[in-house]
């Protein structure tokens, strides 16, 4: 069965849109009619992405924003709705994982740069994107944790603790923005075949085929099965869902 959306004119944000679950989001927002703004750091890969979509007919911008700079988030928020006018939809997905290290050996540096980005991020995505849905009265926010964000992980406290915090401030802002008309959800995925994990498993810090076994359904999970639960999430069929923390995961967090 194939679910289709109709997000004809509306308008979508992702962060970390030009690869892996936030390019597949991307798409599929695009493939729906939604305009997308593709919000990256790596600005040729967000340019190429859409070009190509362009190309095809639908509507996309290329947005250079790092997150963790919140000067950045608020000029990339502003552009998208100085582009399509308005701002419907936010996939806050844009995120790092460092290599992992026993927590008494963590540097701050280490633990500065993962709260900024997969944090704070988020709490600055989450600012500038309300800002804008406030005034409209509408939106839906789908903020990215992770099965990480609802267990633990032996040695990734910190990136841990950053999803955990992820799931906090979705279900904080959902308490507040309900009466705004503005649904605030989080979508946690297990492992994901992405570009990330492609690289853990290349530098000996991810054994994929022991993570596909550890799973129910024993496989990993494909970018497209995030960007499905992030556009139900999005649309009008979970319009009574707000401030779940929705694991798709292969039944990890269910063992």
């Amino acid at each position: 069965m194939t679910v289709t959306y109709d997000f004809t004119g509306k308008t979508a944000f992702v962060t970390g849109g030009s690869a892996g679950m936030g390019e597949a989001a991307v798409r599929a927002f695009a493939e729906a009619g939604a305009a997308v703004a593709i919000v990256d750091r790596d600005v040729d890969a967000s340019r190429q992405l859409a070009d190509e979509l362009s190309a095809k007919g639908q509507r996309a911008i290329a947005v250079a924003c790092d997150v963790a700079d919140e000067d950045q988030v608020a000029s990339a928020v502003h552009a998208t709705v100085e582009a399509f006018g308005s701002l419907d939809m936010a996939f806050n997905n844009a995120g790092i994982m460092l290599p992992p290290v026993d927590s008494a050996d963590e540097t701050a540096e280490a633990f500065d740069a993962l709260v900024a980005v997969n944090l704070k991020g988020v709490w600055a995505s989450m600012k500038h994107e309300l800002k804008q849905m406030r005034e409209q009265g509408s939106g839906a926010i789908v903020n990215c944790s992770s099965l990480g964000g609802l267990v633990g992980g032996d040695g990734r406290s910190t990136y841990h603790a950053t999803k955990h915090g992820v799931i906090g401030a979705t279900k904080s802002v959902a308490l507040q923005y309900g009466r705004h008309g503005v649904r605030c959800n989080a979508v946690c995925p297990g492992t994901i075949e992405t570009p990330m994990v492609a690289r853990m498993a290349a530098d000996g810090e991810l054994d994929t085929e022991a993570a596909a076994a550890g799973v129910p359904l024993g496989r990993l999970g494909r970018p497209d099965e995030i960007a499905a639960a992030v556009l139900w999430l999005c649309s009008d069929a979970a319009d009574y869902v707000t401030g779940a923390a929705l694991p798709v995961d292969a039944g990890h967090t269910a063992q």
